[in-house]
């Protein structure tokens, strides 16, 4: 069934190709307004993306004040409204941003691309993010909603890509280099070359950076490098390869509880817990302009990568660590895609419309092993004998195959209406086994019960969704959309971790939709505004809570917890303060925003004891960042001020974390930051103050790595940065 609907897609992509007119191909013209905010929306045809009535955030990297040495997520994303971040640690080695409700963890409810193909582990299986491009090499971040449903995946998040760096001019090479040092330790070093010569154009990274974190047992080091190639054989014909490397091993600190956060929130009792990732990426892509209407996109990737982790981590943080057997996690992520998407443009009564389909084909095979080793206090990711160590063993194969339609029909020149549609099949499977094993005081095994197990779970499904969009000049925007949503059953919701855990055997794919409703312009350039009201519908979510098994064993179980509906205002304005004034100081720059964000999210149906009419976990009901930048001459200023309102860290909203802090409130905190940065021709100096009063506060409470328990946030500190460009 699978493979012959993607046949017929790529038949009908091939059709509407006959429309294409042969016509000459014109190059394209980028206009940069130099008064431009670094920050934006996409158009409503922006490369092969239709965007038109979505709701659609672009963050102009190269143009921001902030502290790219480290990736500091609050300041990058400070003007994305109503995201949720997890601050694991202050290296920035991992992104975890959630919005609308949605597990901020390693970014898994969106669809996480780098220049348009996929990044994650598993983009259904697993889709955790465990590699983020560097801030340094980032030309933009494009932030579509929960309607990039229906382009680029199912999830409920929408789509967050990553566009790197390109050449920008005719120079045979640039060189940039930026060395940083920081608190605790930190070093970092990004050095890139770019440059165009006849037909070839290319970009390259390398960058390492390594510290020892604010708490004890926090080290880290890091090297990620990247290279990407285009070969313009002609107007019409682009071949480009990339190919990025990423590897660091970071000892994790593990988490607190309440009282231990309370007394001291830099503390650690956590000295053999490591993590290391190697992940490889391979993208191949074929660009060709059919003419000046039609253009085919095609390209293949894969993902060559493992995640290991090892450590003492009992479900009691005060538990001190005296030795033995550590917790041993080994994850390898093979997988390949192929994508092809045609845009055509055709009139139709004297009006512009466009045509956007495109199919995919992805295979996937991922294998988890996790068990007991007694193997020291280093990074030693092994296992001696896995016949006796081993608890569990699992592999999972998944193939995904899918196609979608987006059309732009222009009803006027002022009006557009945008109807989609997406069409899944999906096989997923989990195939092994786990151990229900007892030991005596000495480590002895006593028993070994092993289960089989084996899940095949075909499915396949068809979602939809429109969006509108009416300017009735060129300085005001309003749009709607509505989209379905949908999110497959991943790997972690169906693996067997322990004999104290159990999976519902009726768990199910998480179904719902989303929409928006806004308004977005600007006021004689002066006054910038994006507000919108959204809703969500969030069915047969899937969470975990504590039952009772064979009437006296208390054991964790994972299924649908229920239904959550989540709706609200996401807000953001800015203020070019100068412009008000008819005579503007030469120089001079100085702009105010407010990002401001008020949430609702409660679960409505539950077959759950103690969830219905709670609050959905990780969702603050005001999320407002607000800050100035000014800038005089060569020299530029940014101050952040961030507060989150309380939030809950599991469905059943527990005021308090227990001996494990799993479960819990997650109290409101104000964070500030401030950033400075000079330029002279090619020298480049930036600071950065981040936690600027030194507040104490946490964003999760972690189940597993890097915790369980309390994970704190970073203290009060300082980064440094000297650039050259050449």
């Amino acid at each position: 069934m699978g493979y012959r609907f993607l046949v017929s897609l790529v038949l009908i992509s091939i059709y509407s190709f006959s429309f294409a007119q042969d016509t000459t191909r014109l190059k394209e013209v980028e206009i940069i307004d130099k008064k431009q905010s670094n920050f934006g929306h996409l158009n409503q045809v922006d490369g092969m993306k239709l965007t038109a009535g979505k709701k659609s955030e672009v963050i102009n990297v190269e143009m921001l004040t902030v502290n790219k040495a480290t990736n500091n997520t609050r300041q990058v994303y400070a003007k994305v409204a109503g995201l949720n971040i997890f601050e694991n640690d202050g290296s920035g080695l991992q992104l975890s941003i959630g919005g609308r409700g949605l597990d901020p963890n390693r970014t898994s409810n969106f669809n996480v691309r780098q220049n348009g193909y996929d990044i994650s582990a598993d983009a259904l299986g697993y889709p955790e993010s465990y590699y983020t491009p560097p801030t340094e090499a980032l030309g933009k971040i494009e932030i579509i909603k929960g309607a990039a449903s229906l382009q680029y995946g199912t999830q409920f998040g929408g789509l967050l890509n990553f566009e790197m760096k390109q050449p920008g001019d005719d120079k045979a090479i640039t060189v940039v280099s930026r060395q940083t040092a920081g608190s605790w330790g930190f070093l970092g070093s990004f050095n890139s070359i770019a440059g165009t010569k006849g037909k070839l154009s290319y970009y390259g990274f390398a960058h390492y950076k390594r510290g020892n974190g604010w708490r004890p047992n926090s080290q880290f080091e890091s090297f990620n490098a990247y290279a990407d190639l285009h070969y313009h054989f002609n107007d019409k014909h682009m071949l480009g390869v990339e190919y990025t490397r990423l590897q660091y091993l970071a000892q994790q600190p593990g988490g607190l509880d309440d009282n231990m956060f309370a007394a001291d929130p830099t503390q650690s009792n956590r000295a053999r817990n490591w993590f290391a990732v190697q992940w490889n990426l391979l993208d191949v892509e074929w660009d060709y302009h059919v003419s000046s209407r039609t253009r085919i996109q095609t390209r293949s990737y894969g993902l060559v990568a493992s995640r290991d982790a090892i450590g003492f981590r009992p479900n009691r943080p005060s538990q001190p660590d005296n030795g033995g057997a550590r917790d041993l996690l080994k994850g390898t992520f093979e997988n390949i895609a192929l994508e092809s998407r045609l845009l055509h443009r055709y009139t139709i009564a004297g009006k512009s419309q466009t045509l956007l389909t495109g199919v995919r084909a992805y295979r996937g095979y991922s294998e988890n092993k996790q068990g007991y080793v007694n193997n020291g206090a280093g990074a030693d990711f092994t296992f001696a004998n896995e016949s006796s160590e081993l608890l569990s063993d699992y592999a999972f194969p998944n193939l995904n195959m899918a196609a979608f339609a987006e059309q732009i029909f222009r009803i006027t020149d002022k009006w557009n209406v945008t109807p989609g549609i997406r069409a899944e099949w999906i096989r997923t499977e989990a195939n092994g086994t786990y151990h229900d094993r007892v030991t005596d005081l000495r480590d002895s095994i006593v028993s070994d019960k092993v289960t089989d197990e084996a899940r095949v779970l075909p499915r396949q499904f068809v979602i939809g969704g429109i969006g509108s969009s009416y300017k009735p000049n060129s300085h005001v925007e309003f749009y709607g959309n509505f989209s379905q949503n949908y999110r497959s059953i991943t790997f972690n919701d169906i693996r067997v971790v322990n004999p104290s855990f159990e999976i519902d055997p009726a768990i199910a794919d998480e179904r719902g939709w989303s929409s928006d409703l806004g308004v977005r312009g600007d006021i004689q350039q002066i006054f910038r505004f994006d507000a919108n009201l959204f809703y969500l519908y969030y069915g047969n979510r899937i969470g975990e809570y504590y039952t009772v098994k064979n009437s006296t064993q208390v054991i964790r179980k994972r299924g649908n917890v229920g239904v959550a509906q989540i709706y609200g205002l996401e807000s953001f304005m800015e203020l070019d303060v100068l412009r008000l004034w008819q005579s503007i100081p030469e120089h001079w720059n100085m702009t105010v925003y407010s990002n401001l964000a008020l949430t609702n999210a409660h679960y409505t149906q539950s077959p759950v004891k103690n969830i219905e009419g709670k609050r959905v976990e990780y969702v603050p009901f005001v999320n407002w960042k607000t800050g100035v930048q000014g800038a005089y001459k060569s020299w530029k200023l940014t101050y952040q001020l961030s507060y989150l309102s309380d939030q809950y860290a599991d469905a059943t909203n527990a005021e308090k974390g227990g001996y494990s802090a799993v479960n819990g409130k997650v109290p409101a905190y104000k964070l500030m930051d401030i950033s400075a940065s000079w330029n002279w021709r090619w020298l480049t100096l930036e600071g950065t103050v981040n936690n600027v009063a030194n507040v104490s506060y946490f964003t999760r409470r972690a189940t597993g790595y890097p915790g369980p328990g309390i994970i704190p946030g970073d203290a009060r500190s300082f980064y440094l940065t000297a650039g050259v460009k050449f």
